[in-house]
């Protein structure tokens, strides 16, 4: 992914990086379309930013895509951005499509290791040059997040977030639930890092901080992306489950459960979990709720799966766990390594 970069005079504080999505998006007067407009007009489309006292940059992927193509490639060359302009900015702000901004801000919290700036994700559902658009208020709340910084200098949220709808999300913990709300992403089993009223008020105690602040992050780039998700519902029939359980190209493969954990009983069911776990393949238990956690322990069910050689995926999102997967798969071949890893709690992921 490459970006042209559009600078203004005074001093750098916040990076505006846009990839795409219908905040950036303008109704064409002769078309009657919708179209991206030039990203170095910002100012001009959401005049409010010019009342901030900092510096606003901004920066466009030279090919704007739609949130639906967002690919690893995508992620690779945001934090390889981020990366090469970290020591100029104080924070970034990402407008993204909606669709599968979950998936993108999962995944750079993964791939930027001890952040010590706020990289927030942002867009809206109407485009921003629409009357009634959400967009202005999410980019203005997003920006003003992404400068805050407490009485001893250090950001507010040094994360990976989310801003939609009033809320700061923890990124690896929002998943989409509403293509039609302004309120469309939520984050069930994690309360919002901060709320955005008359003041923006944040949740100090849950917000991640590094140990070490004038260390600068480490920055990943590989993703192993041979993961495979299986979705269990009723009816659902061995030759669907054996072909993602045990087709091949795959290395991990994410059961969504049902409730806490749970899955059917039936004996082909279990056999080929087994099979998929013999032929060395990591397989881990999220459940389809959007909120709760996994316990393999509560009902013979999801012991079943315990015993079978499943790994709990706790509370996480199976965005989050996706994620997780690329991440760990990408840096290390053995699967017990991961395995492991899969267990920690690396970017406020899960709750143990």
């Amino acid at each position: 992914m490459k970006f042209n970069f559009e600078s203004s005079a005074e001093r750098s504080s916040i990076l505006l990086i846009y990839t795409g999505g219908t905040i950036g998006m303008k109704a064409d007067p002769v078309e009657q379309t919708l179209k991206p407009f030039d990203f170095s007009q910002i100012l001009e489309e959401v005049p409010e930013l010019g009342k901030f006292a900092y510096r606003i940059d901004s920066c466009t992927a030279e090919s704007v895509i739609d949130s639906a193509d967002i690919e690893p490639a995508s992620w690779q060359g945001l934090v390889r951005l981020i990366e090469s302009r970290y020591d100029s900015y104080d924070g970034f702000v990402i407008l993204h499509g909606t669709d599968t901004m979950a998936y993108s801000a999962s995944a750079l919290s993964f791939m930027i290791e001890g952040l010590t700036k706020p990289v927030i994700f942002t867009g809206s559902q109407l485009p921003v040059g629409v009357a009634r658009t959400d967009g202005k208020e999410n980019l203005i709340s997003a920006v003003e997040i992404a400068a805050a910084k407490d009485s001893s200098g250090h950001a507010m949220v040094p994360e990976v977030c989310i801003c939609f709808g009033n809320m700061l999300m923890r990124g690896n913990r929002s998943t989409k639930v509403s293509s039609e709300s302004f309120r469309a992403f939520r984050s069930e089993n994690l309360p919002p890092l901060a709320e955005a009223g008359i003041n923006i008020r944040y949740n100090a105690g849950i917000i991640m901080r590094p140990s070490d602040w004038s260390r600068r992050p480490v920055f990943h780039k590989s993703l192993d992306t041979r993961v495979s998700i299986l979705k269990l519902h009723p009816g659902i029939t061995p030759g669907v489950v054996r072909n993602i359980l045990c087709g091949e190209g795959t290395r991990a493969v994410i059961i969504e459960t049902y409730g806490s954990g749970n899955a059917t009983s039936r004996q082909w069911f279990l056999d080929m979990v087994r099979e998929s776990v013999s032929m060395g393949k990591i397989i881990v238990n999220v459940t389809q709720c959007l909120a709760g956690s996994v316990n393999m322990d509560l009902y013979a069910t999801g012991k079943k799966l315990e015993e079978a050689g499943v790994k709990s995926g706790y509370d996480s999102s199976t965005e989050g766990m996706l994620a997780k997967l690329f991440f760990l798969m990408g840096k290390s071949e053995s699967n017990t390594e991961v395995i492991r890893q899969l267990d920690e709690n690396l970017r406020g992921e899960i709750t143990k």
